[in-house]
């Protein structure tokens, strides 16, 4: 009798409260599906962008070692160093090694020189690594010409390393260098690698040999005495070159076959296996500090690119968070645009109360029809 009775009383409701009952039934749950639906399709985005940065990075680090260029330049026999410019895009510096002129090259990424640029006060005995960094107090370039080779075991009493300002322009010129002379606490060393931390400063130099090791140079540097070089950490079996990242957070060592990146003395990053060269001499990183360049001695010589692993790449700067360029006005209606009712009540639950004096009114009526 209750299921007959609840049928008759039920079709004696009045079509429109029917028809009322449903437009508020469907207030309440399509606002809460049109959220859900926002959500889902937020999420699919999100997904979406995720594995398309998924991708992107996967195309990166498949990337392999690339020839970037050939030195064209025939006076370019034997080169012994590489440097980017911190200034000038596209820009390479190198040298030769003993036995030549105290010259060093711009090389642009078609590996045709720029300009050639003879340091006029310089003696060139044993040219063996350039580094390039950046003045902290004008922002120009600096270029450091190493003349640190030793291979009399000791013949020299001292060493050189010439700083030049760099260049300007790409166009053939004589420059004066401030020179510094060097010696090693430790007694004399054959050495190929010079490297200069962009955070402080201060000039490393890398010495060749089987057990060699990491030499820093004084803080502040002098001309007018020789400057004393103390090892600070050790250095891979016959390394050839050395240079720090952009960021200064890490540094790389060359050897005759690999190459090792380090955090600080000691602290090995990662090992990166280098594309095989007639004689590795050479090693830079990118401006970016994405990738290493390598190169050889030798007429025609190549320069690899050569992408570094994630753990070795510097990390990403943050982005700083967006702000609007007027501060968003407060306004009673202000809550309507956001979903929420002319009074700041949040739709959902105006939606809900309609409903319930929707079905309110239709149970009374309900009631006054059964009676």
């Amino acid at each position: 009798m209750g299921s007959a009775t609840g049928q008759t009383r039920t079709s004696r409701i009045p079509r429109a409260a029917l028809a009322l009952l449903a437009v508020a039934v469907a207030g309440t749950v399509l606002p809460a599906t049109a959220a859900a639906d926002a959500e889902t399709a937020a999420r699919a985005e999100t997904a979406g962008a995720a594995t398309a940065e998924t991708a992107q990075t996967a195309a990166r680090l498949d990337d392999r070692e690339r020839l970037l260029f050939r030195i064209r330049d025939d006076r370019v026999g034997e080169s012994s160093g590489l440097a980017v410019s911190p200034t000038h895009k596209g820009i390479v510096y190198t040298h030769n090694d003993s036995g030549n002129g105290p010259q060093i090259y711009a090389i642009g990424q078609d590996g045709r020189t720029r300009a050639t640029f003879t340091i006029g006060n310089a003696e060139a005995r044993d040219w063996e690594g350039i580094a390039a960094s950046t003045d902290r107090a004008t922002g120009r370039g600096v270029l450091w010409i190493a003349d640190i080779g030793d291979n009399m075991d000791g013949a020299w009493p001292d060493v050189s390393v010439y700083k030049v300002a760099e260049p300007g322009t790409m166009k053939d010129a004589t420059l004066r260098a401030v020179r510094y002379r060097f010696r090693y606490a430790d007694g004399p060393r054959n050495a190929e690698g010079v490297m200069v931390d962009p955070r402080t400063g201060r000039l490393y130099i890398v010495s060749k040999e089987f057990s060699g090791g990491v030499y820093a140079a004084p803080a502040k540097l002098r001309t007018d005495k020789v400057n004393v070089l103390r090892r600070v950490g050790s250095a891979p079996l016959m390394a050839t070159d050395a240079a720090y990242a952009p960021d200064g957070s890490s540094f790389v060592i060359r050897t005759y076959f690999s190459a090792s990146v380090y955090r600080s003395p000691g602290k090995l990053i990662a090992h990166v296996t280098m594309p095989p060269l007639r004689q590795a001499e050479s090693i830079a990183y990118t401006q970016d500090g994405a990738a290493l360049l390598t190169g050889s001695e030798g007429k025609d010589s190549p320069v690899y690119r050569v992408p570094l692993p994630a753990a070795a790449r510097p990390a990403p700067s943050p982005r700083p968070a967006r702000t609007s360029a007027r501060p968003r006005a407060v306004s009673a209606t202000s809550g309507a645009d956001s979903g929420d009712g002319a009074l700041g009540v949040p739709m959902p639950v105006l939606w809900l109360a309609v409903a319930l004096g929707a079905i309110g009114i239709i149970g009374f009526i309900a009631h006054r029809a059964g009676r």
